[in-house]
């Protein structure tokens, strides 16, 4: 390839073996060779390796147009820029050329007149794939010039030419993408009409620009990606350009925490000093995840709309930096996550889910505690024992002292800013609790000690075996009962247990 490069002219690239060929054509041949040494390609794509991108490969050994239809944060236009890497390294084009014409098949008047007039002293550049992606990001105001071009009267007045010479045009997006790959996020939301304006281009190849009908045979690999709540929301895709995209891959969100931590892990950005000083257990990285499961399946937010993997993303970015402002404002110089570091999630959830009515009227901060309380319900079976089963059984309840222990009247407030010690203190004064996480789990660090320590009184209180007040900066625990028939008749106004500080 080296030796390709310090080719200047057509007439040095005609003595080389080089051979031209299609932009689909290219990408089928690379995707053949990686297929034959069993190399992935698509780097950084977690949990579509049995689904997504099997469907992905048949299109391109097909050479179709593709459509990624998926809800939002399902990687697709992640997926569509990984396509660059099938590309050829490098490709000659007829230097000076606006749309990077192939040598020996050149498409435009610049092109056809270098070959004709200079013949095999038409100068060559080289270009790389990098250059040869093009992304368009669909809107309500994107116009057909934008997309295909339109004819520019200072060129026209510029170069004394007539607007009838070929030349006057300036080409838009899509010609300029010849021989690459263009992609279209959100196609529903491009208007109707702009989309007839593709008809021509995926089927017959040819454009039309204000009463020029040129036959240009553009070489493009289309990519476009919608989210199937469009159809109905914002805009629909015209069947007719439905029909004219090949294949439709439909994509999905991860189908098991494992696969959903993996992404969060690669994908949020940390710096050194926060890998370095902050130990995250596996716990809180599962707990993550489970709140976004927990999101998908909620009565309150809407379904059709989704629930993207940013959230666990920018929700575990905001789990290490609360734990960080702790150990700032504490003078530490490392610390863990603990529970009530979830209280600085609540802002990257609330963001990021669609509520539907009965959502709208709890607040999307509630929801945001009802979606963390309900995924350390689902993960708390995973470590201890089931509460209901064991208040049920004949047998020794194992949480009866933790619960005897706040039924004596003894409450206990666990704030977000507590020093290691005052931590450690606050938890080892509920009697059993430590008995508890070292009878169940004997081999632990002291640090994965206390945090499922806490865990565990988090645990209960979404059993009902325990109450848990919100206080502005953390949470307060006491018994279930007495915080109940305790609450005077002028206090009921004043104090909701489930109210927060959103």
């Amino acid at each position: 390839m080296n030796k390709l490069l310090d080719i200047k002219t057509l007439g040095e690239l005609k003595k080389t073996d080089y051979k031209s060929r299609s932009v689909k054509d290219e990408l089928r041949a690379n995707l053949i060779t990686q297929l034959k040494k069993r190399e992935g390609g698509f780097e950084g794509i977690v949990g579509f390796e049995d689904t997504v991108i099997p469907d992905l490969q048949t299109a391109i050994l097909s050479r179709h147009n593709i459509l990624l239809l998926g809800l939002r944060g399902q990687a697709k236009t992640r997926i569509a820029r990984l396509l660059v890497n099938l590309l050829d390294e490098y490709i000659p084009y007829i230097e000076g050329s606006d749309l990077f014409d192939d040598p020996y098949n050149p498409i435009s008047w610049y092109g056809h007149n270098a070959v004709t007039q200079l013949g095999d002293a038409t100068p060559i550049g080289w270009i790389h794939r990098s250059e040869r992606y093009t992304e368009k990001l669909a809107t309500p105001d994107v116009t057909v010039a934008d997309l295909i071009g339109d004819v520019d009267p200072i060129k026209a007045a510029t170069l004394k030419l007539t607007y009838s010479d070929e030349r006057v045009i300036h080409f838009g997006l899509i010609p300029r993408a010849h021989r690459g790959i263009f992609v279209i996020n959100e196609l529903p939301d491009l208007q109707a009409r702009i989309q007839v304006s593709l008809f021509n281009i995926l089927q017959e190849r040819d454009i039309q620009i204000r009463g020029f009908k040129l036959r240009l045979p553009l070489d493009i690999q289309f990519v476009f990606t919608a989210n199937p709540e469009d159809y109905t929301n914002r805009g629909s895709i015209v069947t007719p350009l439905k029909d004219r995209i090949e294949s439709q891959i439909l994509t999905h969100y991860p189908r098991t925490v494992e696969i959903s931590r993996k992404i969060t892990q690669q994908e949020a950005s940390l710096t050194d000093e926060q890998k370095a000083n902050i130990e995250a257990d596996s716990l809180v990285k599962n707990l993550v995840e489970q709140i976004a499961f927990e999101a998908r399946n909620s009565e309150y937010i809407d379904k059709k709309s989704g629930v993207s993997a940013r959230l666990t993303i920018s929700a575990f970015e905001n789990l290490i930096s609360n734990a960080e402002r702790r150990m700032i404002i504490n003078n530490e110089t490392n610390t863990f996550v603990r529970i009530t570091d979830f209280l600085g999630v609540i802002p990257a959830i609330t963001g990021k889910i669609e509520l539907v009515y009965e959502g709208e009227l709890e607040g999307p901060g509630k929801v945001a505690n009802i979606l963390i309380g309900k995924a350390i319900k689902s993960l708390l079976l995973e470590f201890f024992p089931d509460p209901e089963k064991a208040k049920k059984a004949k047998g020794v309840n194992p949480y009866a002292s933790i619960i005897n222990w706040f039924g004596e009247g003894n409450n206990l407030a666990l704030v977000d800013d507590l020093s290691l010690q005052d931590y450690k203190k606050a938890l080892n004064e509920v009697a059993g609790l430590k008995d508890l996480v070292k009878k169940i789990h004997p081999r632990l660090t002291e640090n994965q000690q206390l945090l499922l320590m806490e865990f565990v009184l988090h645990g209960l209180s979404e059993f009902s075996q325990l109450n848990k007040g919100f206080l502005d900066n953390g949470f307060a625990f006491s018994d279930m009962f007495n915080s109940l028939f305790n609450l005077q008749p002028d206090d009921e106004d004043d104090l909701d247990l489930d109210d927060d500080r959103y």
